[in-house]
């Protein structure tokens, strides 16, 4: 069929990302690689196991690639993980057994392959013994790269594969997410998801356009359909009409006058019409975000989401690379403040270490995550520890931990970090000896218990996106329950003027880093209850600074103290809009 004759349609889903993009569809189908099944003749047999054998010089060829290049950046120890994978492809009895299939059932070497693997992982995974059951995952990896080279489909990155496209798939992984390129994909669609994943946080940062939670999307579009992504009001319109192609035309160049008006006001002072300063800092995920942080008028960093260098890694990252990135980091913003928050994998955010295997768990964001795993793996926390001590004797760096509920944990946490500094103070080895501490607020048991916590920290930050998920028990990423995720909910509003009371008490100072804080509708409420600073996205920082440029923090007070009083998210929102509609007028609408 001809393309200009498709007929259009549309796609509802939630506005992940801001931004419009317009491109060609490239669509991942949401399953594993597939095994072609045929039988073959006598005569072919020898040709198969040809097959089969270069299949495996293959792969020893890209496990050494890849094992020479762990080991020129991160040093031996580290490469020699990768030995278990070469003793796979040397298993004699993998091997032996993987012909006698093929000769006894006469079916192509791919599908034998396959099956006789699959049955020595599901043995290796029955096993007691922790190292033989992590040795069924290291027969996972070299299978499927065998399978991938007896099939002649390479392991490509999402980036690469999908470059200069629009990129449609079931959901994206926080690891792919991490590999994501800006110069290469134009835009993001998943049928799965909410906006407050942490891959799609890692899209926004990035400036891609993203629409998530877009029901059977990758099965209702085609390879190679042109496609418009509306970030904005989370649309995804298929075979765009002439009509619609100029309509978005023209909302482009709209949007992009508006953006101009905005950042031409970024690096001006986060100063109220009544005088009163407000610090706004960036959420980063890597150092490549520094200069965005940077040209978006952020006065530091609020929020260093430290786990992306280890989710792109199959090792975890030296002591010493880790100081290295945190030393450019704090070197980039001087005086400034950094805020390094330590590893927060888990939950929505899995490594894939070859010498560590997770155990699946039911509910993986209630879990063994965040502090837990790093009270649990002492060894690869004091490697953390130490490099942040390391990088603070260049700059004004923070140290942070994730998902504490209470004392017993801040206390262990902040324990190790002394064991850390003792051991570089013996080695003579310089560090800020006054680096302050702080505790994230997500969870509803550290949030009631914030005049304890401040006993043993400098400063809070309330990661709002866990907070509420754990606060209205509802699973963010979940497309059937992403509507009851509601930051105006009045249970949300309640509990964060319970923290903001109990640190003025304790004169804590308080930052807000998840999400809601780049919100335009609820930054002022944040304010108005008593945020001393907010951190947010550097692609939302320029928006929020506008909007406290042009309000007074006296009306955000009496705005937080109204919302306080409805029952309804809807007319926590209603108040909100109000409220920029008075100090903005008619451009409030385009801001939020």
């Amino acid at each position: 069929m001809d393309e200009r004759t498709k007929e259009e349609f549309i796609l509802q889903g939630i506005g992940a990302s801001p931004g419009i993009a317009h491109g060609r569809a490239f669509v991942v189908a949401a399953s594993e690689l597939e095994v072609p099944v045929y039988q073959i003749d006598e005569s072919q047999i020898e040709g198969e196991i040809e097959r089969f054998e270069q299949a495996l010089v293959a792969t020893r060829k890209q496990i050494q690639a890849v094992q020479a290049e762990i080991e020129k950046n991160l040093g031996e120890d580290e490469a020699r993980i990768f030995d278990a994978h070469l003793l796979v492809l040397e298993d004699q009895a993998l091997i032996g057994e993987t012909i006698r299939e093929l000769n006894t059932t006469r079916r192509n070497i791919e599908v034998c392959f396959r099956d006789v693997a699959n049955r020595y992982i599901a043995a290796f995974g029955q096993i007691d013994d922790e190292y033989l059951r992590e040795r069924a995952a290291d027969i996972r990896d070299v299978v499927e790269r065998v399978l991938h080279n007896l099939t002649g489909r390479a392991i490509a990155k999402l980036s690469e594969v999908a470059r200069d496209r629009i990129l449609f798939t079931h959901n994206l992984s926080t690891s792919d997410s991490a590999g994501l390129d800006q110069s290469g994909i134009l835009g993001l669609v998943t049928d799965t998801g909410g906006r407050t994943s942490h891959a799609v946080i890692m899209a926004r940062s990035m400036k891609i356009p993203a629409v998530v939670g877009v029901e059977n999307a990758t099965s209702r579009v085609q390879h190679g359909d042109w496609v418009i992504v509306d970030g904005y009001d989370g649309l995804v319109i298929v075979n765009p009409s002439e009509k619609t192609l100029f309509r978005y035309g023209k909302l482009q160049l709209h949007r992009k006058s508006i953006e101009k008006k905005i950042l031409a006001a970024a690096h001006e002072p986060a100063v109220t019409l009544d005088g009163q300063r407000v610090s706004l800092v960036a959420n980063i995920e890597n150092i490549l975000e520094l200069e965005s942080a940077a040209s978006s008028g952020a006065e530091g960093v609020g929020l260093f989401r430290t786990e992306n260098l280890f989710m792109q890694t199959e090792v975890f990252p030296s002591e010493d690379m880790q100081c290295e990135v945190y030393r450019k980091a704090a070197e980039f913003f001087g005086d400034r403040p950094v805020i390094i928050r330590t590893m927060d994998i888990g939950g929505d955010k899995p490594v894939k270490w070859a010498s560590f295997r997770s155990t699946p768990e039911a509910n993986p964001f209630l879990g063994f995550r965040g502090i837990r795993f790093c009270l649990e793996n002492a060894v690869l926390f004091k490697d953390q520890l130490r490099a942040i001590l390391r990088a603070s004797a260049h700059g004004n760096i923070k140290v942070m931990f994730p998902m504490i509920s209470g004392t017993d944990e801040l206390d262990r946490a902040v324990a190790m970090l002394e064991e850390a500094k003792e051991e570089l103070r013996r080695k003579g080895i310089p560090f800020n000896q006054k680096i302050e501490v702080g505790s994230m607020i997500e969870i509803p048991g550290a949030a009631l218990t914030c005049d304890l916590l401040a006993g043993s920290c400098d400063f809070f930050s309330i990661g709002t996106n866990d907070l509420i998920q754990y606060m209205l028990a509802v699973d963010r990423v979940n497309p059937r329950t992403a509507h009851l995720y509601q930051p105006a909910h009045p249970a949300v509003l309640r509990m964060l003027r319970i923290i903001f009371d109990s640190a003025r008490k304790t004169k804590t100072p308080v930052s807000v880093c998840g999400e809601m804080a780049g919100d335009p509708l609820m930054a002022p409420i944040l304010l108005g209850l008593g945020a001393d600073q907010l951190s947010v996205a550097p692609s939302s920082l320029p928006t929020v600074k506008y909007l406290v440029q042009h309000m007074k923090l006296a009306d955000a007070r009496k705005l937080a103290r109204d919302v306080l009083r409805v029952d309804d998210p809807r007319k926590t929102i209603e108040l909100s809009r109000a409220f920029f509609t008075r100090h903005l007028g008619a451009f409030a609408s385009e801001l939020i």
